[in-house]
């Protein structure tokens, strides 16, 4: 299942919009996936995997109550994770975890546009950001996080972990 491989890149780009690298193996190494159930609908070109799905690749974990993989004619995966809530970490290329958590994780690998909705967050050792809505725009490299009404975004950025992480990218 080529196209279940595509899923795991969602990782990686969540590490970039907090300023680092992911482990350069990661991508490399096999992609397991434990679920209490899958189905396959061929005719339809989509994958389900609930029951306490977990999805596992290099130091990628994923953890998500269902997970949904569709595949367009012509066009590229569409990846809909939901859970209470949706989480994954990684182990970034200086040895830090990066984690994130949302209620639902939607990826579009054709227009590369990352959208965590429902108590979401990206977190790297300290710094962190909290919003409603998180969206990334992969080609652009573009963040952008809401809330509503009732709530706002929260930022927390701890400027001697950002250097650090400026400093090692340009050992690089």
């Amino acid at each position: 299942m080529k196209f279940v491989k595509k899923s795991l890149f969602l990782t990686a780009f969540l590490t970039m919009s907090m300023s680092a690298y992911a482990l350069k193996g990661d991508t490399d190494q096999p992609i397991n996936i434990d679920s209490g159930s899958q189905s396959l609908d061929m005719d339809n070109n989509v994958v389900v995997f609930t029951d306490n799905v977990l999805i596992t690749q290099g130091s990628i974990k994923i953890t998500a109550n269902k997970v949904t993989i569709t595949r367009q004619e012509g066009k590229k995966e569409k990846i809909d994770a939901n859970g209470s809530p949706v989480t994954f970490q990684q182990t970034l290329d200086n040895g830090k975890p990066v984690n994130g958590k949302a209620s639902s994780v939607n990826y579009d690998l054709g227009s590369e546009f990352l959208t965590l909705i429902g108590n979401a967050e990206l977190k790297q050792l300290d710094s962190f950001i909290k919003a409603e809505r998180i969206t990334y725009d992969v080609k652009k490299q573009q963040l952008k996080a809401t809330s509503g009404g009732k709530s706002r975004v929260k930022t927390v950025l701890i400027p001697t972990q950002l250097q650090e992480n400026k400093q090692n990218s340009k050992k690089k």
